[in-house]
Parts: C-alpha cells; sequence; structure tokens
C-alpha cells in the first residue's frame, strides 16, 4: 500500500475535500471559535460564567468549545467577539492566477 502526500493549501478543510466556498467558511468560522475559546480561557471563565457574559446558554459554550463549527455562523462568532471587546476586520485580496 502506498500513501499520496499532498502538499498543503493553506485550508485543512479544502484539503479535506469541501467545495472552495464551504471550505472558506469553515476555516473562518474555525479561526473565530479558537479566538473566542482562547480569550474565555485566558479570562479563566466558567461555560456558566461564558453563558452569561455572551447572553448564549451554557450548552452553546460547550458547542463551542468542542469544535462544533456546523452549529455557528460568522454572524453570531463575529457577535461573541464583539462581546468580549475584541474586534474583526476582515481583509480581501485578489489572489494571483497561477501561470499555465
Amino acid at each position: 500500500m502506498t500513501d499520496k502526500i499532498h502538499r498543503w493549501s493553506g485550508n485543512i478543510f479544502a484539503d479535506m475535500g469541501f467545495p472552495k466556498p464551504e471550505a472558506v467558511s469553515l476555516l473562518l468560522r474555525a479561526d473565530l471559535m479558537i479566538r473566542i475559546t482562547a480569550e474565555l480561557e485566558r479570562r479563566k471563565l466558567t461555560q456558566q460564567q461564558s453563558a452569561k457574559l455572551l447572553g448564549v446558554t451554557q450548552p452553546r459554550i460547550s458547542h463551542l468549545r468542542t469544535g462544533r463549527i456546523g452549529l455557528f455562523s460568522l454572524d453570531t462568532l463575529v457577535d461573541m467577539l464583539t462581546q468580549l471587546g475584541m474586534s474583526v476586520t476582515i481583509t480581501t485580496t485578489r489572489k494571483r492566477r497561477r501561470a499555465a
């Protein structure tokens, strides 16, 4: 049996075979979830305290901390970051075309 080695694209979800638009969304949501979780941990908040601060239920915090990406929209995650006093900046760039 021979394993193939693939070059990393910079997006694990694309590498796993998700369609490009979905892979981009998943990567963005994963990054925001990681940042929210890191901030909650930095503040040493319990799930109950985190839920109260963010105006959500404790199970919602559990879903956030266990990486249930499909349960969170970008809007929801941006709102949570705002509640934590953080700002979110979105930068867009035009991709360069590869030479054929």
